[in-house]
């Protein structure tokens, strides 16, 4: 994303090219060849054509891992961060409710600015708002560069 557009909720997704395209694309075209191989050696050998098949729906599974485990560890860590947030800003009476925020929830106040953080929680509360129904919410949307 150029440094030249503000983040916005229409923008705030991140998309890595080498991850999301390239490595897709490779890693479809080698399912196709797979499958193009075994039809087409069925005869000749088709345990080979079938153990290829297999290795190349196989390697999906890191491809996936490979994205889902940072994404755990950085929701956990906005989760930690939106906590401590919560508790600097909000009144002492209302810490006990921070607690009672969902993950996805506290995912999506992170975009929040500190001004309407608070609010934007209590009606999290309130209405068991979404992670999307929270950021459409947001008045003053606070950048998170720092994803991954």
């Amino acid at each position: 994303m150029s440094k030249s557009s503000p983040q916005n909720l229409k923008n705030h997704g991140k998309i890595d090219p080498q991850f999301h395209y390239v490595m897709f694309v490779v890693l479809i075209s080698n399912l196709v060849f797979a499958v193009f191989h075994l039809l087409h050696h069925w005869k000749q050998d088709p345990v080979a054509g079938a153990w290829f098949l297999v290795l190349s729906l196989l390697v999906f599974i890191p491809f996936i891992k490979l994205r889902t485990y940072p994404l755990k560890v950085q929701d956990r860590v906005i989760r930690l961060e939106e906590r401590l947030r919560l508790q600097s800003l909000a009144p002492t009476e209302w810490h006990s409710q921070i607690y009672r925020l969902t993950e996805d929830q506290l995912i999506g106040l992170r975009f929040a600015a500190d001004d309407e953080v608070v609010e934007l929680a209590k009606q999290a509360l309130e209405h068991n708002l979404t992670r999307k129904e929270i950021k459409e919410r947001i008045q003053n949307w606070r950048p998170d560069d720092f994803r991954i």
